[in-house]
């Protein structure tokens, strides 16, 4: 198929985005890299009156390090933070994106459309939940910043309203005595997952803090402090953190998997499959923050 006639439009301010946006009405859309959006056209699940195209919106292409957060704006492509030095400030952001699509999809995609697509299976609105990002919306009434964990509202469903633009995102950079893992399973690579967990332990005086943010098992990535957890499996001393982690997750796994069953894997399936992830990938979270690792690896 393909989409349905829009007309196009690519202003070169911020300013004239928004007025084009407001003007259509919420019957515009916004386009950057158009890995998501432009499957959606070609299937006519949206028939969008306008397309705003951003890319020529200079100010929207900073991708910049300030104090404690990574800056990204709406047109910085995936692969170029996955590429730049500045992107090793955030190493969960790096552990997440070669799970995203195949390379040549990251040299177009971008993160700020990823995350105002909303899909529940992609891998970085778990990510910006997880380190409990904060996205900055742009609209005729001026710009409102926004928490990851309260901008994904259901499946493709978000607190941008028609006539804003997700403009930026900051995401914290990794401090010492934190660790982080990140993991899913697909049917292939590149495909969206049947499940999968981002994680970020920091190592305080009084024990170890844990969050673990699940996408993939339900409508919209499902965030979960898990502190006390990891404090009781790591207490009980020994070799085998994972194993002991996934006995104290059991029930956590339970309430969190609410999606419906499909043809790719049941509800059943997706909890045994996100019980393994969260506790391989949290106790390796833990011993990343307890030695020091400088460096993350996938």
């Amino acid at each position: 198929m393909k989409a349905a006639p829009f007309a196009y439009v690519r202003p070169s301010r911020l300013s004239d985005a928004i007025a084009e946006l407001a003007e259509t009405r919420g019957g515009g859309k916004v386009i950057a890299g158009g890995q998501s959006l432009t499957p959606v056209l070609a299937m006519r699940l949206a028939r969008p009156d306008t397309l705003i195209d951003i890319n020529s919106v200079e100010e929207l292409g900073a991708l910049t390090r300030s104090g404690p957060a990574l800056h990204i704006g709406a047109t910085v492509r995936q692969r170029r933070v996955e590429r730049d030095p500045l992107g090793a400030s955030v190493p969960l952001l790096r552990l997440a994106l070669p799970w995203v699509g195949h390379r040549e999809l990251r040299s177009r995609g971008t993160v700020c459309g990823s995350l105002a697509h909303a899909d529940p299976a992609a891998e970085l609105p778990a990510v910006a939940c997880c380190l409990d990002a904060e996205l900055t919306l742009s609209g005729p009434n001026g710009h409102r910043r926004v928490s990851a964990r309260e901008f994904f509202h259901g499946a493709m469903t978000t607190a941008l309203t028609p006539d804003e633009i997700l403009t930026s995102v900051r995401l914290p950079v990794a401090a010492a005595g934190e660790g982080f893992g990140f993991a899913e399973i697909a049917r292939r690579h590149g495909d969206f997952a049947l499940a999968g967990v981002a994680v970020r332990v920091r190592l305080r005086a009084g024990g170890p803090e844990a969050t673990m943010t699940a996408f993939g098992v339900s409508d919209r990535p499902v965030t979960r402090d898990l502190s006390e957890r990891l404090a009781a499996a790591v207490n009980d001393g020994g070799d085998g953190l994972a194993g002991r982690l996934k006995e104290q997750l059991v029930a956590v796994v339970e309430e969190i998997v609410d999606t419906d069953g499909d043809i790719h894997a049941s509800r059943d399936y997706r909890r045994r499959l996100l019980l393994a992830l969260a506790g391989r990938e949290l106790s390796k979270a833990y011993e990343r923050a307890r030695d020091g690792a400088e460096e993350v690896t996938t």
